[in-house]
Formats: structure tokens, C-alpha cells, sequence
């Protein structure tokens, strides 16, 4: 396999392309997965999107380090990588395209916020596909729906929510709405480009 550059990878990338982040087996990112994934060859638990400015690429997301941040593309890469985790690209079908600078704009003004652990929705923090889907709001790329943290095999609330609430005092928010990556990257309004 030949080695690329950040610089070459970045060459099949576009202002606005959108960029998931596959899912690791365990933890957050696994029981993330396990209540939200919707196609078998591809699972997420990670979204930013990526902008091109002065000639450098970033992506802004809201992660639990850092919060709402943007952050250089050779940097978010290394990230991930770290973790052994893929980076894929979506991007816009050619009639959504228009969407794409209003929703940089929003983005760069959600900046700073820190991030949503409560994966509850409001207005002062927001985690990663909560931050994509409200980029886009104005032109409804995305739509919220209600959430789930039933675990598919068992019929029952997954494990690890139920304690992940418990701990934090408040009920599990089942069909509360909110949005997820795999949800995202479902959407028929985006096409894969391929891996980063």
C-alpha cells in the first residue's frame, strides 16, 4: 500500500465534505454503535465537517475532547488513526451543495460550546452529529429523530446506557429526539466518496 501524504489525501477533498469515523468495538464508541447502526459494511461514531481555509484543511466537530472545536485536518487524522479507526468521506449530491456555506457559517459560530456528554439536546453544548445536524438546519439537510437505547439483540435498554444514566441521575431519554452518525450518514441526501 502506498503511504499518502496528508496533502495527497486531502486532494479528493471538498469544502463541506462530510467526514465519519468508524466505530471501535467497545466503550462509548461501541455502545454508541450498538443501539444506532444501520447498515452492516459501515458503522460510525464520529462526524465533523471539513473546511478549507488560506489554503488548509480542517474539520470542525464537536468531540469530548475539546469540545465544538476546528481542528487541522492532519491533526483530526492522527486522532483517529491513533485509535485504529477509519475516516470515510460523504459529501452533498450536487443539488444539496448550495447548503454547504451557510452551514460552514453556522458551524464556525458554534464554535467554543462545549460537549454534549448527555447526548440530551440543548442549546450551551453539543455532541458530534447534534453539532453537523444543526449546521445544516436552516436548509433541513438532516432531520432529528426519536432516539433509541435498546439494545436490538435483547429487546431491552442497552447495558452500558442504563448506567451511563444511572450514574448521571437522569433517565434514559428513549424516543427523545437527537440524531447519530450512523443516522447521518443513512441519509439519502449524501453519496460516499470513499475513504480518506
Amino acid at each position: 500500500m502506498q503511504y499518502c501524504t496528508p496533502q495527497a489525501k486531502s486532494g479528493r477533498l471538498k469544502n463541506g465534505d462530510l467526514l465519519f469515523v468508524t466505530a471501535k468495538e467497545t466503550g462509548l464508541s461501541g455502545a454508541i454503535n450498538n443501539v444506532t447502526q444501520k447498515q452492516k459494511e459501515a458503522s460510525f461514531d464520529h462526524i465533523g465537517i471539513v473546511e478549507k481555509e488560506n489554503n488548509h484543511w480542517y474539520v470542525l466537530h464537536a468531540a469530548p475532547k475539546g469540545g465544538s472545536r476546528k481542528q487541522e485536518l492532519k491533526s483530526f487524522l492522527t486522532d483517529q488513526s491513533a485509535d485504529g479507526q477509519k475516516v470515510i468521506i460523504y459529501r452533498l449530491k450536487p443539488e444539496y451543495q448550495k447548503s454547504i456555506s451557510a452551514a460552514l457559517t453556522k458551524a464556525e459560530s458554534m464554535l467554543g460550546k462545549p460537549y454534549n456528554f448527555n447526548y440530551i439536546l440543548d442549546e450551551n453544548s453539543y455532541y458530534c452529529s447534534d453539532y453537523i445536524e444543526r449546521a445544516f438546519r436552516e436548509d433541513h439537510i438532516f432531520k432529528l429523530e426519536p432516539m433509541t437505547f435498546i439494545d436490538p439483540k435483547t429487546g431491552k435498554t442497552n447495558e452500558f446506557w442504563a448506567e451511563f444514566y444511572k450514574k448521571k441521575n437522569l433517565k434514559v431519554p428513549e424516543g427523545e429526539p437527537g440524531c447519530n452518525p450512523n443516522g447521518l450518514a443513512a441519509s439519502d441526501k449524501l453519496e460516499k466518496i470513499g475513504e480518506l
